[in-house]
C-alpha cells in the first residue's frame, strides 16, 4: 500500500483521478489540494463522489510526505514550482503538458520557452504502449495529451511496420467539452457551445509535436492535425487518413494491428463490418481506460482511414496516469482500471 496525493485536485482531471484512486486496492489518498477550495469537502467540486470519501481539499503547501505525487496543475505550474515540489515525494506523475516533450527547442515552438528545460529529459512519456519498460524504472512520468493519445495509438502499428507514406498523414479529431477544463470561457459557455461542430485548431495544434515525436521514433513523421469541438462532454474520436506505401488488403492491416496490440490490455480492435457500432464510438468508452481502434480501407486510392476513440478524461489523462503508476510500482497495470463502460448511456 502506498500513499498518493493529488496536487491541483479541483478540476475534471483531478476529480477523475480521485475517483479511480479511491477504488484502487494498493493506494491510500493522503491529500488532495485546491487553493480556492481549501477546507471544503472534495464533493463540493466532485459531487459524484458523495459517500465514497470524507476527504477535504487542503492548501497546496500542505501536501508533503507521500510516496507518489500526482500533479494535476494548470499548464506551466509544475515546471515553475519544481524546486518546491521535488522534495515532496519519491515519485511524480505530471498530467499537464509541462514535460511531455524532451526537446526544449520543439517545446518552445509549440508552448513558448520552457521555465526549466533541464528537466525535460528527466521525465518519461507516460503512454504504456510506447514506453512501458522506461516507465517501469522511472520516478518521473508525464502523461500524454488526449488528442495525441487517440492519434498515436491509431497510427503507431502502421508507422512501425513502415507501410504508410510518412509525410501524408491527416488527423481529424473531434473532442468533448470536458477537454477545455472545469473553468468556463467565452467559447465553452453553454449557449455558445451547445450544438456546435467548431474547428478550434484547424492547424497548429500543440499535440502535433507529441504525435510526431512518438511516430518519428521509427523514421521521419510529418502529420497534419485538426481538432474540432463538438456537442459532447466526454470523449475524443480521431479519423486518421494515411496513404499506404505498398498495396495491402484488409487482412494485412488486421494482421499488423493484431500483432502490435495482441498483449495490450487497454487497446480493443473493433472488427464488426455492419451495424451502428462497426467503428469506434467514444460514447461507449465513457469512464473507461480503453482505446478502441478500427478502420476502413479505400483500396482504389490506397487510402486507409483509421478510426480511434477514447474517454479524454480517463485514457487521455487520469487513467493513463494510474496505468503508469501501476507499472512504476510493479503491479498489474490493469489494477483499478477494469471498468468496461456502459451501454446504453
Amino acid at each position: 500500500m502506498i500513499r498518493a496525493s493529488i496536487l491541483g485536485g479541483s478540476g475534471y482531471g483531478g476529480g477523475e483521478l480521485l475517483r479511480l484512486l479511491l477504488a484502487h486496492p494498493e493506494v491510500t489518498v493522503s491529500a488532495i489540494s485546491s487553493r480556492s477550495l481549501a477546507g471544503k469537502p472534495v464533493t463540493r467540486a466532485h459531487p459524484n463522489l458523495r459517500g465514497a470519501t470524507d476527504l477535504r481539499f487542503c492548501d497546496p503547501d500542505e501536501v508533503t510526505g507521500c510516496d507518489l505525487l500526482f500533479l494535476a496543475l494548470p499548464h506551466g505550474e509544475a515546471s515553475s514550482q519544481w524546486d518546491s515540489l521535488s522534495s515532496r515525494a519519491e515519485r511524480f506523475i505530471d498530467m499537464s503538458a509541462d514535460f511531455r516533450l524532451d526537446d526544449p527547442e520543439i517545446y518552445s515552438q509549440h508552448y513558448g520557452p520552457h521555465k526549466r528545460p533541464d528537466l525535460l529529459p528527466t521525465f518519461t512519456y507516460g503512454l504504456a504502449e510506447v514506453n512501458r519498460e522506461e516507465i517501469r524504472t522511472s520516478t518521473r512520468v508525464s502523461t500524454g495529451g488526449c488528442n495525441a493519445t487517440v492519434s498515436i495509438l491509431a497510427l503507431l502499428p502502421l508507422y512501425e511496420a513502415d507501410v504508410v507514406h510518412r509525410d501524408r498523414t491527416v488527423i481529424d479529431v473531434k473532442v468533448g467539452s470536458s477537454e477545455a477544463g472545469a473553468q468556463s470561457n467565452e467559447g465553452s459557455h453553454h449557449p455558445v457551445r451547445s450544438g456546435v461542430v467548431r474547428p478550434y485548431k484547424a492547424t497548429g495544434h500543440r499535440h502535433t509535436a507529441e504525435i510526431e515525436a512518438v511516430l518519428g521514433r521509427s523514421g521521419a513523421a510529418r502529420v497534419h492535425l485538426s481538432v474540432s469541438a463538438i456537442d459532447m462532454v466526454r470523449g475524443a474520436a480521431a479519423l486518421s487518413h494515411v496513404f499506404l506505401s505498398e498495396r495491402l488488403t484488409e487482412k494485412d492491416i488486421w494482421k499488423i494491428l493484431r500483432s502490435r496490440y495482441a498483449d495490450e490490455p487497454f487497446v480493443r480492435l473493433v472488427s464488426e463490418r455492419s451495424g451502428p457500432y462497426r467503428l469506434p464510438e467514444p460514447k461507449l468508452l465513457a469512464g473507461t481506460n480503453f482505446c478502441d481502434i478500427g478502420f476502413e480501407l479505400d483500396a482504389a486510392s490506397e487510402r486507409l482511414v483509421v478510426v480511434s476513440a477514447i474517454d479524454n478524461l480517463v485514457r487521455g489523462s487520469a487513467g493513463q496516469a494510474i496505468q503508469a503508476m501501476n507499472i512504476m510500482m510493479g503491479w498489474d497495470e490493469r489494477t483499478g482500471l477494469g471498468f468496461p463502460g456502459l451501454h446504453p448511456i
